[in-house]
């Protein structure tokens, strides 16, 4: 009898809100009709594209403290500077990213991963002890698993920079060749050219557009740069245009040292291959000859034919 009370004050609730909805709709907000045109400008300041201005009353209530409560958690757990995170996230790639939206991924899937390891051995050995145990190890897992995959995402990125790069230069010293001033080839190498290095060049124009000298925005763009071949790329094209010097003969030397640093570095790899393809090879043959020496042994000491 309670169960069915309980539902018809619901269902009464239910219908004299939907009731009040049609007699007095709501307030048409302005947030929905100006967000198309603030997404610019929240990307450009490192904000998430969408304000948020959709939502209840509760999450524009809790939203921004608990947010705020976990992004101080995840900052004191996390140790480096914003300065130091937004820079391995340009690195990355990442730039919708800010520092706060990654420490906060980060706990979270820690926190996930630490709960559901703690919870699995928790089922499968009933023992509390084991089971904080194992969700300390997954939340480091986790923690750690995030910040490895940032490592390897600006290592990835390093990588296609400097398979780039070596034509990007070459292009560069043709239009410098040409008559072309240094902004003049980054511009037309930014109009024709896709990749990483074009990205990047395309930031320095933007910077450039908004009011920031060419030479700062090169200096900019070769702190930000992961790959230590393009910061040099970029250092001389600030410096070219500074000073006003030969840029061809420059680029065209940066080239020939990452090609020569390039074949270097396949050489490398490809003895650290031959090294680990010798491991299985050894594995297999060692125990077998093994066999084959040791085989004869007992008749050899004992004597029995």
């Amino acid at each position: 009898m309670n169960g069915v009370t309980i539902v018809a004050a619901a269902a009464v609730g239910v219908g004299c809100g939907g009731m009040a909805g049609l007699l007095r709709p709501p307030t048409p907000r302005l947030a929905p009709r100006l967000a198309p045109y603030t997404v610019a400008a929240r990307v450009a300041l490192g904000r998430p594209p969408s304000g948020g201005a959709d939502g209840g009353a509760v999450p524009k209530v809790l939203g921004p403290p608990s947010r705020a409560v976990v992004a101080r958690l995840a900052r004191l757990v996390d140790g480096r500077s914003d300065e130091r995170a937004a820079r391995l996230l340009r690195q990355a790639g990442r730039i919708r990213e800010t520092p706060e939206q990654f420490r906060i991924r980060r706990l979270l899937g820690s926190v996930g991963a630490g709960g559901i390891a703690g919870l699995v051995v928790a089922l499968l050995t009933r023992a509390p002890g084991v089971a904080f145990g194992a969700a300390v190890a997954g939340a480091v897992w986790g923690w750690s698993r995030v910040g490895r995959r940032l490592e390897r995402e600006v290592e990835t990125r390093a990588e296609r920079i400097r398979l780039e790069l070596y034509t990007v230069n070459h292009l560069l010293a043709m239009h410098v060749r040409t008559g072309a001033g240094g902004m003049q080839a980054v511009q037309r190498i930014v109009a024709r050219g896709r990749g990483v290095v074009v990205e990047e060049l395309a930031d320095v124009l933007t910077l450039v557009r908004s009011g920031l000298g060419e030479v700062e925005a090169f200096r900019r763009a070769a702190d930000a740069t992961p790959e230590p071949g393009a910061a040099r790329t970029y250092r001389l094209l600030a410096a070219g245009i500074e000073r006003g010097v030969d840029l061809a003969d420059g680029l065209l030397a940066l080239s020939a040292d990452l090609r020569d640093a390039r074949r270097e570095q396949l050489h490398k790899d490809a003895v650290k291959r031959r090294a680990t393809m010798l491991v299985p090879t050894i594995a297999i043959l060692a125990p077998v000859m093994l066999l084959f020496i040791a085989a004869p042994l007992p008749s050899i000491v004992l004597g029995n034919s």
